[in-house]
């Protein structure tokens, strides 16, 4: 089986998550500068093969569209689109992942000054938009 990448999208970073090949574990990969997205997929897909791509959306409560930065990751899923046509891409509920995954942290003993680095608050959201998918399939 083909494994699952998971995207939280910010401006700055993205977290990348990813499965292992029998889609059961939802595991951190790493996080990216946003700039370089593109160019560590293109790697990334090239030595593992990839079925779907899950990104983060941001819906408001009542299952509505946000304004804020939608652009921004509307834009960045047609760059997917277009650079992977054969790879699905699915939107997946992003809402309060970056407070979970403080919690969890948090609950698994972090440090303060651990739980501050923003790039390991994106891996472990786009964990939980992961595990999130993986629950509701």
């Amino acid at each position: 089986m083909a494994r699952i990448l998971a995207l939280d999208y910010g401006k700055k970073r993205t977290g990348i998550a990813v499965t292992d090949p029998l889609q059961i574990i939802a595991s951190g990969l790493t996080t990216v500068d946003t700039i370089y997205n593109l160019s560590f997929l293109k790697d990334y897909i090239k030595k593992e093969e990839v079925e779907k791509i899950v990104i983060g959306y941001p819906f408001k409560m009542e299952n509505t569209r946000t304004a804020d930065s939608l652009p921004l990751i509307d834009g960045f899923i047609k760059k997917l689109k277009k650079s992977f046509p054969n790879i699905p891409i699915i939107k997946e509920d992003e809402h309060f992942t970056s407070k979970m995954a403080v919690q969890v942290m948090i609950d698994g003993g972090v440090k303060k000054k651990k739980r501050r680095d923003k790039a390991l608050v994106d891996k472990i959201s786009a964990t939980l938009i992961l595990k999130s998918y993986l629950d509701r399939k």
